[in-house]
């Protein structure tokens, strides 16, 4: 196998501009939004292993992170799996209800072929995607179940989610701005290059950028670049990234925690071609006797498009949370850094004594900790984890509970 340049000191401020206040929140943004903010990520896929070191001439880390870049893949098709293990306690599928409530799924008018819902699905478990792009005009992507399946189609100006389930359909146009999967930054990330593509904008320089020799993924010969935190304190031991020699796509994402065990993300592909794909690929039509929801409609049921929301106001609650967003802050730097917000409440969790079960429940969950902030609760999975203190305020980020009551006592 031919020599790599794997210089750990190589930085991404070798390639990249130097970062801002917003890189800096894409630190806390990349891992959270990947996951769905709802807690959950992907594992290793023991089918997607390397297969041989093929011998590829000598690339640096810096001339990698720019072949990533150039890379002008516009015509695919193929089969990427994900799975995910984050470690979050059995909840008994109530976590996936939660997750698909968060963001409407279900909703009265609502549609189950809603993008919106039916691709927070990713964020747990384990799945099989059947992807296809054809330039920037069209895309499918889909999610294969048990007995069904459930494909989103973008072909044109058009938009369309086809639950095979429950012979529902979603539609909406790239014109509806709020539209889920009207665009592209609204869909959930699928592929490795959705994922490395994230990951690469929070780099900076606490960050080691290495080569690491080469793999073999889906057939193709690959580069392995390895990205990891120079410090202690983040959950996040490192990122590898699989990327095609030929034409610098990412064939392979991995995310391994600090903890140790399986991968927290793992999202690769198991068969890849570069052949255009047959343009019926993209056809859709509603199936006989199907529900077609539209996009906009079932946006003005639920009081967007400044529309007059119908049904009752939300709880005060849910009015402080939203408050406590706008007020969000980064505290700290690099893989270190924690987001933080006041939710306006003044309070932190319900007890056991005042919530009654709720409050019992919720505090099982989660790990009471003491600092000069005074007194809190921490909730961890393997990569996210979150503090709430008892005047409540929140702290979040990838890192470990103690940087978490570090950060805590630092902003009191």
């Amino acid at each position: 196998m031919a020599p790599y340049a794997s210089d750990d000191k190589t930085t991404a401020g070798e390639a990249e501009e130097p970062r801002t206040l917003r890189r800096r929140a894409a630190r806390y943004v990349v891992p959270v939004t990947v996951m769905g903010v709802a807690a959950a990520t992907i594992g290793l896929v023991p089918a997607l292993a390397d297969s041989g070191d093929p011998d590829l001439p000598e690339i640096t880390a810096a001339q990698l992170i720019e072949k990533i870049a150039q890379s002008d893949v516009e015509h695919l098709s193929g089969t990427v799996k994900i799975t995910t293990d984050l470690g979050l306690p059995d909840l008994g599928g109530l976590e996936s209800g939660l997750l698909s409530g968060a963001v409407g799924s279900g909703e009265e008018g609502g549609s189950s072929a809603d993008p919106s819902g039916r691709l927070t699905e990713l964020a747990s478990g384990m799945h099989t995607l059947r992807v296809a792009a054809d330039g920037p005009d069209r895309q499918k992507l889909s999610l294969l179940e048990n007995a069904a399946e459930y494909s989103l189609i973008h072909d044109g100006k058009d938009v369309w989610g086809y639950d095979s389930g429950s012979n529902e359909v979603y539609h909406a146009t790239v014109d509806d701005a709020d539209a889920p999967g009207g665009r592209g930054e609204a869909r959930p990330p699928a592929t490795p290059r959705d994922f490395a593509e994230e990951a690469l904008k929070a780099v900076d320089d606490t960050t080691s950028v290495k080569v690491d020799g080469t793999a073999q993924v889906a057939g193709r010969d690959a580069y392995k670049l390895v990205v990891e935190p120079k410090g202690s304190g983040s959950t996040v031991a490192a990122i590898s990234i699989a990327v095609d020699h030929e034409t610098g796509l990412p064939l392979k994402f991995t995310l391994t925690p600090s903890s140790g065990g399986a991968a927290v993300v793992d999202v690769g592909f198991t068969k890849v071609s570069f052949d255009r794909p047959d343009a019926s690929t993209f056809d859709f039509t509603p199936p006989k006797g199907a529900k077609v929801t539209e996009g906009d409609e079932q946006e003005r049921e639920r009081g967007h498009f400044g529309k007059p929301e119908r049904g009752p106001k939300p709880p005060k609650a849910e009015e402080d949370l939203a408050k406590g967003f706008d007020g969000l802050t980064m505290l700290g730097e690099g893989w270190n850094t924690v987001a933080t917000f006041d939710t306006g409440s003044g309070a932190g969790l319900p007890t056991a004594e005042a919530g009654g079960d709720l409050g019992g429940f919720l505090g099982s969950l989660g790990e009471e900790v003491k600092g000069d902030f005074g007194t809190g609760t921490v909730f961890g999975t393997r990569l996210v984890n979150a503090l709430i203190t008892e005047d409540g305020k929140v702290y979040v980020g990838t890192v470990t509970k103690d940087a978490l009551v570090k950060a805590a006592d630092a902003g009191k």
